[in-house]
């Protein structure tokens, strides 16, 4: 029985300070929805005994059959807590975000991120901090939000490795680490210290499928009144090299005789390893000893249970996963009232003394109404859309007249901007929606009415001057295109409408239409393909369509300086364009397809950085025209003439056959990356009649084209970084799989304390179509890999 109502949830989110937004993030298969039933039923949503094998929180059909998450699912939740502050027990609201584990779906794990403040990571025991654990943590601490950890499926390692508790706690510690050095390396300072502590009540263990945690505080509570000191006092202890000894009744700080176990492993992990295998061995006289000693009373069918069915009961009951979790989040996660203060500079993109951002700022819900819409949920109304968003200030109420920013809207002008009415707003519950009047900032819910107006992402609000909120910075490209074409002719317009609702329904998808008319579907691995084309088939077309063998895209560059100055003549004859192509310094693409240098920089400051980092000359760097493709590219057209008349007015038509050439290059129609043109002189006829668009943009396109040919022309095809866990005897499948398909490993090692060996490898995305299914039968099924898009890789050979 859901133990909430609606009006009670009303009521709590007019109150920042007892909210708590958090998406749950890990690598995949570490049991993110696993977990996150335990706390679903603690709300009464599901029955205690489901939680586990429910997976509540994977909402569609085929998350059930693959048992992978594949769109992140949100959820609020009503909880009473007693916080320890003498308050005794207050409401919390906890809006949490379920978010995939897939490297081919992070691009849902960072539409959850931003409209979240807190993340709770979870780590799998046995196989540690793996890539993907590493990719998510990073986009958190990107956004500044703040994690709390989970170390997971403890039941395997005392069950299936049966590992004694000094182990234990040695796997633990190598968990906690990890995390930490990969908290160090991309912290944020404004954030302070987020790195996680046992002793801070930060991290907890458990399983998610039996359904139980503890934190050290949960045990220092019942300790503590048996030593007589506090509990701060007893967490310190409970963690780390404190030994305790029997005899004198004092705390050593090294092992003796006396004392030869830490306080965790005797106080903690003895108990429960004894009871496991008391269990386990069915020695019922020992357990139900202990049963008694530990206040766990088993009733009714409960009696009858022995196993393994019998410990989830057990554990359950003693140290149910619910409570420990809630009171971590309620604890240690900040509400949208403390988070906004230090995440409005990330958040918003205009002034940050304006209304919107002290709006935002002091998360007020009588500012004006900003809010942030990251994803659209389709609906059970096939093809219609609810917009996911978070309110940051302001309140949005039903029926309400709105401002729709777009991504390309820019303050004062109408570009991408509509004004229209929310027509409902609804709550997420998991698998279902409850409507509501209003919601007030620091709550995250769903828009009805606006998803015709809204592509993808985009800015909610009702102030006139307010600019947009930062648009979100995917950790992966869409790499991997297939064309479709419809069975039947005569059902293109269907095809074409669904691949539009397919396009609203992914964060990262790309549909597009080619010149020779086909329509291509970009996403960015095997996977993700497959799940949209899924999609595309039974939802939003509801058509058959023919399916072309995926396509890679490539890029194309150049090795060497033209070996010649090309010109152009226009087609009057009257204007002469001289330019020369060379290729950029190493790292200068990666530093412009990573925000680090942009069109928007200050002119002087990124010619210092031009000037320092990557070797420009300094005047040189203060005259680059443009960038390209689509003006952000890593590709610029750099101004070297002196002397030339009007040249400005040329100027515009430059860029646009920049952007034009950058995109379609002269190999084969593929996007340029990483050369730089230099327009070194430039004859014009004098009267400007004559040297107009269209006399100088298709003459700079193909001088622009002549310089590329000229200059060593390559080809730079996009590599994968394979990360492979395995056991040592299905290591020779692995390398005999990567080496036929071009792959070349550079790392591996041993992963301490397990029988896993990790392998790091390269491998070009055009080879790793159907990789997985060869690996997967050259290991007998042992090997699974993490394939994430990693660099651009020159091709061997002259193009």
């Amino acid at each position: 029985m859901v133990n909430f109502t609606v009006e009670q949830m009303r009521e709590i989110m007019g109150n920042p300070k007892n909210i708590r937004n958090m998406s749950v993030i890990a690598h995949v298969d570490h049991g993110k929805s696993t977990l996150t039933d335990s706390l679903v039923s603690k709300a009464g949503i599901i029955a205690a005994k489901n939680a586990g094998d429910a997976r509540f929180t994977d909402t569609r059909a085929d998350e059930q059959e693959r048992c992978i998450t594949i769109k992140s699912t949100g959820i609020s939740m009503y909880f009473e807590h007693d916080l320890d502050d003498g308050k005794g027990m207050q409401p919390f609201l906890i809006n949490l975000i379920d978010s995939p584990g897939h490297v081919d779906f992070s691009s849902e794990v960072t539409a959850a991120l931003r409209v979240t403040d807190g993340a709770l990571v979870v780590v799998d025991t046995i196989e540690g901090v793996c890539v993907q654990t590493e990719t998510v943590l990073r986009q958190a601490l990107g956004e500044r939000i703040r994690p709390v950890l989970h170390v997971n499926k403890v039941d395997r390692a005392l069950l299936e490795l049966q590992m004694g508790p000094e182990e234990i706690y040695m796997t633990f510690l190598r968990c906690i680490e990890n995390v930490n050095v990969i908290i160090a390396t991309y912290n944020d300072e404004l954030m302070g210290n987020v790195q996680v502590y046992p002793e801070k009540g930060t991290v907890s263990f458990g399983s998610g499928l039996h359904g139980w945690a503890f934190t050290i505080e949960t045990f220092a509570r019942i300790y503590n009144t048996k030593f007589g000191i506090s509990k701060e006092k007893m967490m310190h202890y409970l963690w780390g090299d404190h030994f305790f000894s029997k005899t004198g009744k004092v705390w050593l700080s090294e092992s003796t005789a006396d004392a030869p176990d830490r306080a965790f492993c005797n106080f903690i992990m003895k108990p429960i390893c004894s009871l496991f295998t008391n269990i386990m061995n069915d020695n019922k006289e020992k357990y139900q000893a202990q049963l008694k000693s530990i206040g766990v009373e088993l009733k009714g069918e409960d009696r009858e249970l022995t196993g393994k069915a019998l410990l989830k009961r057990v554990m359950q009951i003693w140290l149910p996963a619910g409570d420990v979790l809630l009171q971590m989040i309620v604890s240690h996660l900040p509400s949208p009232f403390e988070a906004q203060k230090y995440r409005v500079e990330n958040l918003y993109t205009g002034p940050m003394d304006d209304e919107a951002a002290t709006g935002i700022r002091n998360c007020d819900p009588d500012a004006p109404l900003m809010m942030y819409i990251s994803k659209m949920v389709p609906t059970s109304d096939k093809g219609r859309f609810y917009a996911f968003g978070r309110v940051f200030s302001g309140t949005v109420a039903t029926g309400q007249k709105v401002r729709i920013q777009g991504p390309k809207y820019v303050p004062g002008e109408k570009t991408d901007l509509l004004v229209k009415n929310v027509q409902r707003t609804v709550l997420m519950m998991g698998r279902y929606t409850e409507q509501i009047q209003d919601v007030p900032c620091g709550n995250t819910c769903c828009l009805v009415g606006v998803d015709q107006y809204i592509l993808k992402s985009g800015t909610i609000t009702t102030c006139d001057t307010a600019h947009n909120i930062a648009d979100m910075k995917y950790s992966v490209s869409p790499v991997v295109r297939v064309a479709v074409k419809p069975k039947d002719s005569k059902d293109l317009p269907k095809l074409v409408e669904g691949l539009k609702k397919l396009s609203k329904s992914d964060p990262l998808v790309v549909c597009s239409t080619e010149e020779s008319g086909e329509h291509i579907i970009a996403g960015c691995g095997e996977l993700h393909v497959e799940i949209c084309l899924k999609d595309l088939k039974d939802e939003y077309a509801q058509i058959d369509f023919i399916v072309s063998d995926p396509v890679v895209s490539y890029r194309e560059t150049v090795a060497s300086e033209s070996s010649i100055t090309c010109l152009s003549k226009s087609p009057n004859k009257h204007n002469r364009l001289f330019m020369k192509a060379e290729p950029f310094v190493e790292g200068l693409a990666e530093a412009i397809e990573e925000n680090e240098i942009t069109s928007r920089d200050d002119a002087r400051e990124r010619a210092n950085v031009l000037a320092d980092k990557f070797e420009w000359d300094k005047n040189a760097a203060l005259k680059i025209w443009c960038f390209g493709p689509e003006t952000t590219g890593p590709n610029v057209m750099v101004d070297m003439t002196t002397g030339v008349q009007y040249l400005n007015e040329i100027k515009d038509h430059c860029n646009s056959a920049f952007q034009w050439a950058t995109k379609e290059g002269a190999l084969c129609d593929e996007n340029m990356r990483g050369i730089r043109f230099n327009l070194l002189d430039v004859t014009m006829h004098a009267d400007a009649i004559h040297r107009g668009a269209g006399q100088i943009m298709p003459t700079c396109r193909r001088c622009l084209y002549a310089c590329e040919l000229t200059a060593q022309p390559k080809l730079q095809e996009p590599v994968f970084l394979v990360d492979i866990n395995c056991p040592q005897d299905a290591v020779g499948g692995v390398y005999s799989t990567l080496n036929q398909r071009r792959g070349h490993v550079f790392h591996e090692e041993n992963r301490a304390g397990t029988p896993l060996i990790e392998i790091k490898a390269y491998l070009p995305v055009a080879e790793s179509f159907g990789f997985t299914t060869a690996l997967r039968a050259s290991t007998s099924g042992q090997a699974f890999p993490q394939c994430v898009f990693d660099h651009w890789q020159l091709m061997n050979g002259d193009a």
